[in-house]
């Protein structure tokens, strides 16, 4: 098949794309980047800037890379904001691409209205980004995005697009909790897809997991990343205070590795030599930061549910240390990996298992072929 997969999110698609080409497939990643993180792509539809000049050269360079997209067997857009523009005028890009190509699919891989909307009936999730429990979460983030999404431009594009493409295809649990309430005939969930290779895990980090078998005294080396802009929505501000608390209370036996805000390629080499990873306090799945870490032998602390495990009829690995949204439950389950770190080295086993189980790209690769198939058999 002809396959072009339109903007990326935590690199997604470019991952897709790498295992659908082992597959035999002809696939055009066209994305931004995701931004400063720079994921690779074939196309580059990056914005320099909002400033008037250099959005018209950016506008023209567009219209000439779009009419470019045609004749593909599959579209798949990561959002239906799958372009750096207002959201008022992306329906005339996405009608293009429907009357040009066979089929077109919408990604349900993050922020978007239904998304919001399921957050805020206050009864899909017994937590989330927007609330906990039947207490919503507000903040000036949070209320662009309920602006935004739940009736605003954006709302109304992702409605409208979800209505007419041929399928949805879902990364993670919540977003396919999110919008089973309406669109549970088109769509499927499809875990996401990462690379799976023994080299991945560094010798760094293979020695530092080693070194934890062999030596009772050795610390525990935390992770965590930050992202300026987000560390409260994701709740990393909370993890962060908790991380600094149980290194405090064990000096000799906790360390922390933070960065933020940096390329994903040297997010990568940062994380080498770590035991254990900090990602999104509010989420009920491993996530694609949480899940490149774990190709990399890192133990998360996180996500990790039971919807998580069910949705993949997962019924023997846990590898993930699941944490509740309260800085208290993060003291408490990074305090007793701390106290109880003799048993990394088996987690460490299980993340790389559980990996290979469910996420390698080649077997959601194969996925998602059969599920364009199906819906666009239809």
């Amino acid at each position: 098949m002809r396959i072009l997969l339109l903007g990326d999110y935590s690199n997604v698609h470019a991952t897709l794309a790498d295992g659908l080409r082992q597959l035999g497939h002809t696939v055009v990643v066209a994305s931004d980047g995701d931004g400063w993180k720079n994921y690779p792509r074939d196309v580059d539809l990056a914005r320099p800037s909002l400033a008037r000049w250099q959005s018209l050269l950016w506008w023209m360079r567009m219209r000439r890379e779009f009419h470019r997209f045609r004749g593909y067997d599959v579209v798949q857009i990561i959002n239906s904001v799958f372009l750096p523009l207002r959201a008022e005028r992306l329906w005339p890009y996405y009608a293009f691409l429907r009357r040009h190509n066979r089929h077109v699919f919408l990604g349900a891989f993050g922020m978007d209205h239904y998304f919001v909307k399921a957050s805020l009936d206050c009864t899909t999730y017994r937590y989330g980004d927007f609330q906990i429990g039947k207490q919503l979460r507000h903040s000036q983030e949070n209320d662009i995005f309920i602006a935004d999404w739940l009736n605003g431009p954006k709302g109304v594009l992702n409605r409208r697009i979800a209505a007419d493409c041929d399928g949805i295809i879902a990364g993670l649990w919540e977003y396919h909790a999110a919008y089973a309430h309406e669109w549970a005939d088109k769509m499927q969930f499809i875990p996401f897809p990462i690379r799976v290779a023994d080299e991945q895990v560094a010798p760094a980090t293979r020695a530092a997991f080693q070194r934890l078998e062999e030596d009772p005294e050795a610390p525990v080396r935390f992770f965590i990343g930050i992202q300026r802009s987000r560390s409260a929505y994701k709740g990393t501000d909370i993890m962060l205070r908790a991380l600094e608390k149980v290194c405090a209370r064990y000096p000799r036996h906790a360390e922390m590795v933070r960065v933020e805000s940096v390329p994903f390629d040297q997010y990568i080499q940062l994380m080498q030599g770590c035991h254990v990873i900090l990602d999104q306090l509010y989420s009920y799945t491993p996530a694609m930061n949480a899940l490149e870490a774990m190709a990399r032998g890192l133990v998360v602390v996180g996500g990790g549910e039971p919807e998580n495990y069910d949705i993949l009829h997962e019924s023997e690995l846990r590898p993930i240390i699941n944490v509740q949204p309260n800085e208290e439950d993060c003291v408490r389950q990074l305090s007793r990996l701390v106290e109880n770190r003799h048993e990394l080295p088996a987690l460490h086993r299980q993340t790389l298992a559980y990996i290979r189980r469910h996420h390698d790209h080649l077997r959601v690769a194969a996925q998602y072929v059969a599920a364009w198939q199906k819906f666009g058999d239809r």
